[in-house]
């Protein structure tokens, strides 16, 4: 019988792709830090186990979320495997560059390029007036994942770098808060619109 110390110290020991330990990256963002899902895995697909519940999509590992919202344009389109395959390439260009955890930078993407604040409609009879509004925390997380594979795959169409390599490198950028990352330039422009009809 395995006792409990030594159970949680099997638990502790899983890595992401064999390399990579999530219990040791730290997420600043309070807001983001009850849907970023650090949870310890090797392999990081849970066969769609939690689709179709609601909140569903916290419970799903955060690199997990990024392979699967990777999975866009025909090239990508349910090719699980081939997008698998290219974030464990750019984690590896991730953690050659930085000297950093590749989770942790990540992570420290996600928190810069998650918008705090949106524009929704509003009818006034026959008007339409924008208002600004507060985004959820989950739909920040939904939005930035989604403006980071977007600027990937902008990035990698018609050019000689490999996909991985673009994905390493708005990663890079993103968790810099740099302007010329996609989905960083994206967020300011949301909120730019957004302080303009508030």
């Amino acid at each position: 019988m395995i006792s409990v110390e030594e159970s949680s110290f099997k638990f502790d020991n899983i890595l992401l792709f064999g390399k990579y330990a999530s219990g040791e990256v730290v997420v600043k963002d309070g807001g983001l830090a009850k849907y970023i899902n650090l949870t310890p895995t090797a392999v990081p697909h849970t066969t769609a186990r939690h689709a179709n519940k609601w909140f569903g999509k916290s419970k799903v590992n955060i690199v997990e979320r990024l392979i699967n919202n990777m999975m866009r344009t025909e090239v990508f389109t349910g090719k699980k495997l081939k997008a698998y395959n290219v974030t464990k390439k750019a984690f590896e260009i991730i953690e050659q560059r930085t000297k950093k955890n590749p989770i942790q930078v990540l992570v420290e993407a996600l928190e810069n390029a998650a918008p705090r604040e949106e524009i929704t409609r509003l009818q006034f009879g026959g008007i339409s007036v924008p208002k600004a509004v507060d985004v959820a925390p989950s739909r920040r997380l939904d939005i930035a994942l989604r403006n980071i594979s977007k600027g990937t795959v902008n990035a990698s169409f018609k050019n000689t770098k490999p996909i991985e390599q673009c994905l390493a490198e708005e990663l890079i950028l993103a968790s810099k808060g740099d302007m010329n990352s996609f989905s960083v330039a994206k967020k300011e422009e949301i909120e730019r619109v957004a302080s303009s009809a508030r």
